[in-house]
């Protein structure tokens, strides 16, 4: 048996591992416990490509290599099936999502299958079987059951607000709610009716009903997200996206935001994924400024965190979707402000904020009144203030802050400059005389706060997240409204709420979502369902913890086995998911832990965000509004849309293969095409390998023809596990030449086998101990391309003296299992006649007297390039050594036809020559 054999008995072994079940785990266990988690894949189409298995395959080694320490391992996958590629394939093809979901899962488990992962296959679950998403919807029910005490800081049962409304009203009770809930006695929340009392606890609720603003699609008849849309227009088929406000179901995550922001200290996070959340949730520290406004019975809340420049306002703005917009504006331009505000609309918040020279502004007629000097103040309209952070209006200072002034030099509106001086001629206050910016914000505080005119305030950058989709393939939100239109929960016997059979997967004539379709889908045959479907990342948030205990019925995870198993102690998984599903996965988490279901806070002890595999990507440029495809070079003559074109359809000279790209997609097969000659040219640039970029590789080909475990550890040997990495072949070669060497000290040129049963020599003893003490930091240190380097190592050296013992070989392979996990377990049982499986091992007993190194091992670069690793004595002289060094053929190869410039030793580490 040899390398060339790989096909044969990894397919053996699969089978053999599977039948016997060695990777199960058991649910409680006397032994430590480690959980290992990767981050959910979703089952598309296209599969794996080689980007997906850098992550997989680093927790498979280190999985595998504390099973050999001892450890309990959990370590399964399942798939997030819900979600919209399935969905839109579906609309294309009239097949049911689930059939096509169901393609693509076993597609992805054969070929996880494939690279030896140690999966525990029975706590295997997907997001879509009505098993999980049963405790999904549950989770939502929960939720909407549920309202945050701010001062105990903790979810509680919408029950007891409801008792604390019947016998105080809303006085003094301190909630996370909406900004402008409704005050009353407890006399007139008894005198309300049930419509009036519901309304006043969506308000409350952790999980409600409310308007938001969303990219919405009237061609698609759906919501889309913020990735989904490119220039305005819809990334399938170009439709115009505008920004509208919709009655959607809402996550309170703000109501977490102190928690989650404090939490971050005590995780074994990277300091950049750390800071990431830190400035999405966006802590501000600063005062709410009340501003009348002329003539007009409402007045403006604005939030600053400097409230001690107030005497610098020189104008307000506010921004196109604030909420009192339409009483603040002028009859006589108001026709041109509705044009400013319809433009501004179909912006996103990062289109309106990522141009900071971009400002763009409408007087609406109206004006504030200082609260301090009271002076008139213009009340301006401006691109850049975003409805949704704070009050959505800014107290303009353009004498101190960059932005206020471009505007205010574009609009030619006064700038004021608060100085620390008694002159006449600046505008001035004496909370500035004498005092420190610190001192003067604190004194303004009390100013404001004596005077009536404001509030010391906290406010976040995070928003509460947008929960329903306008979908079919999604989880059935369990609502249903009665005859008075109150939207109630399902009793929690009655789940899962099934999706129902629908016609077809688009929207209604009239714009409601496709559920709305199923005639007959109604609760008890009389009451509406809620015709929205949850997002992607309900299902993804809570699934580390089914893993728990993936088969229980009557619980979403059995307690027992949640406090056995507790936090995940390492995550691996993308960057791209340090806001969304890391933040939405510890509110939940946050929440259940509250209501005391889990008894921890945080799901995730420590995160390592794997770097990305690079890929060549291609561009097609599209006229906007057509469906008119321009060649790259004359793309500049064109409004355009730059689209991605899967690299199959790519010819070598970054022609487009124009016949299969119309055969890819439906809207794509009446195209038209703007050529070069006879030629379509596309465009190209290195980026993020992903399937929404269309520039994957498939592993297949590679474990076909070089091996599973050649693969395994070419994917490692990139490079550091958490640097981005651009693939190429160049040097799975050499991981080859290594397995061939491997064999060889195993089986001889005529197939013989050839291990003894010798004494190792020490040594053999101390190339053994080194290579296991690496080895084994390495791991611990994620820093699996230099562990394989050892291997290189110890097998070289091994080889050079002919060591065919046993004591060391099997050493070796043990060492060498978390890695190569297929030609580890065939070398144990039919070259080494051991019985059972090499995963159930212990790592072996490294001995610190071989590590007492009688031999340094000198790396001899070369202009910066190593061309030889000399053995020493560690007695030999620094003289010896260097006379060695340049009688070594390696090095004269490089040094003998040159003058040398410098040379470099440094000494127990490394020789450098400079030539």
């Amino acid at each position: 048996m040899a390398l060339s054999d790989h096909k044969e008995f990894e397919e053996r072994w699969n089978n053999d591992w599977e039948q016997n079940d060695i990777y199960s785990t058991s649910d409680i266990s006397k032994q430590k416990k480690f959980y290992c988690l990767d981050m959910f894949p979703y089952p598309s189409g296209a599969g794996l490509h080689v980007g997906h298995p850098i992550g997989y395959i680093a927790t498979d080694i280190l999985c595998r290599f504390k099973r050999l320490q001892g450890y309990n391992v959990l370590h399964a996958m399942g798939f997030d099936s819900f979600g919209l590629p399935a969905e839109q394939y579906a609309i294309e093809t009239g097949q049911h999502p689930a059939i096509t979901t169901d393609i693509n899962i076993n597609n992805f488990t054969n070929q996880l299958r494939r690279m030896g992962l140690s999966l525990d296959k029975q706590r295997e679950f997907r997001t879509s079987e009505k098993a999980y998403y049963r405790w999904t919807q549950w989770v939502f029910i929960e939720l909407f059951n549920s309202w945050y005490d701010q001062e105990e800081g903790k979810a509680k049962s919408i029950a007891s607000l409801v008792e604390y409304f019947e016998y105080n009203g809303s006085s003094g009770i301190d909630a996370a709610k909406d900004n402008d809930a409704t005050e009353f006695t407890a006399a007139e929340w008894n005198e309300l009716s049930e419509i009036e009392q519901s309304d006043i606890l969506m308000q409350y609720r952790l999980a409600y009903l409310s308007y938001a603003t969303v990219n919405w699609c009237p061609q698609l008849g759906t919501v889309l997200a913020n990735d989904e849309v490119i220039d305005g227009l819809s990334e399938r088929g170009g439709y115009p996206v505008e920004r509208r406000k919709m009655k959607q179901w809402m996550m309170r995550i703000t109501a977490y935001a102190d928690r989650l922001l404090n939490n971050l200290e005590h995780l074994q996070w990277s300091d950049s994924l750390k800071e990431i959340q830190r400035n999405w949730i966006g802590r501000s520290e600063g005062a709410i400024i009340n501003f009348k406004v002329k003539d007009n019975k409402q007045h403006i809340e604005i939030f600053t965190t400097r409230p001690e420049t107030l005497f610098g306002v020189t104008f307000i703005c506010i921004s196109p979707g604030h909420k009192h917009i339409q009483t603040l504006i002028k009859n006589e331009n108001r026709e041109e402000i509705e044009s400013f505000i319809s433009k501004n609309e179909i912006l996103s918040e990062l289109e309106k904020i990522s141009d900071i020279n971009n400002v763009n502004g409408i007087f609406t007629g109206s004006y504030a009144v200082h609260p301090i000097t009271g002076k008139s103040i213009p009340i301006w309209i401006a691109d850049y203030v975003l409805a949704n952070y704070a009050s959505g209006a800014i107290m303009a200072v353009p004498g101190s802050d960059e932005r206020d002034k471009r505007f205010a030099d574009k609009y030619a509106l006064d700038i004021l400059h608060v100085m620390n001086s008694e002159s006449d001629e600046i505008i001035n206050s004496y909370f500035l005389n004498g005092n420190d910016a610190v001192r003067a914000r604190e004194k303004m505080f009390d100013y404001i706060k004596t005077n009536g005119i404001g509030k010391k305030q906290t406010i976040y950058k995070i928003r509460d997240a947008v929960f329903g989709r306008q979908r079919y393939w999604g989880e059935p939100i369990p609502i249903y409204y009665d005859e008075n239109n109150i939207p109630k929960a399902l009793p929690l016997t009655e789940l899962p709420l099934e999706l129902p059979n629908v016609d077809t997967y688009l929207p209604t004539a009239d714009g409601r979502p496709p559920l709305a379709r199923a005639k007959e889908w109604l609760y008890k045959g009389k009451y509406n369902y809620e015709l929205t479907t949850m997002p992607g990342w309900a299902g993804s948030s809570w699934y580390f913890l089914r893993y728990m205990s993936p088969a229980s019925d009557n619980v979403f995870v059995e307690k027992d086995a949640a406090t056995y198993w507790n936090s995940v102690d390492f995550y691996m998984g993308g960057s791209e998911h340090a806001t969304g599903h890391l933040l939405y996965s510890r509110f939940w988490n946050l929440f259940l832990y509250d209501l005391n279901h889990i008894d921890f806070e945080e799901p995730f002890k420590r995160i390592v965000n794997q770097g990305m595999i690079l890929g060549r990507s291609s561009f097609a440029y599209r006229i906007k509004g057509t469906n008119t495809f321009v060649s790259s070079n004359l793309k500049d003559k064109y409004d355009t849309q730059r689209l991605h074109v899967d690299v199959r359809y790519i010819n070598k000279d970054d022609t487009l293969n124009i016949s299969a790209f119309k055969s890819w997609r439906s809207d794509y097969s009446q195209s038209e095409f703007i050529m070069e000659g006879d030629k379509f040219y596309c465009d190209w640039q290195i980026e993020k390998m992903s399937k929404s970029k269309y520039n994957t590789i498939t592993p297949d080909e590679i474990i076909d023809k070089y091996s599973a475990d050649t693969f395994r550890l070419y994917e490692m040997f990139l490079g550091p596990i958490q640097q981005p990495k651009p693939w190429n072949l160049n040097g799975i070669e050499g991981i080859n030449k290594f397995f061939n060497k491997l064999w060889k000290l195993f089986i001889d040129n005529n197939g013989n086998i050839q291990v003894n049963d010798d004494a190792p020599t020490e040594e053999e003893l101390q190339i053994l101990h080194r290579m296991m003490s690496k080895v084994s930091d390495d791991i611990e240190r994620l820093s699996f391309n230099t562990a394989i380097t050892a291997f290189m190592i110890c097998v070289n050296e091994l080889t050079k003296l002919e060591c065919y013992k046993r004591e060391i070989l099997e050493k070796l392979i043990v060492a060498l299992s978390p890695f190569a996990v297929y030609t580890s377990q065939e070398i144990w049982t039919n070259s080494l006649f051991n019985s059972g499986y090499v995963i159930n091992q212990k790592y072996p007993e490294i001995n610190e007297e071989y590590l007492q190194n009688s031999k340094i091992e000198y790396p001899v670069m070369v202009n910066g390039k190593v061309r030889a690793r000399l053995l020493f004595d560690v007695s030999t002289d620094a003289d010896e050594i260097k006379k060695k060094v340049f009688s070594h053929p390696a090095i004269q190869k490089w040094t003998k036809s040159t003058s040398v410039k410098r040379y470099i030793f440094v000494p127990g580490k490394i020789i450098n020559i400079v030539v």
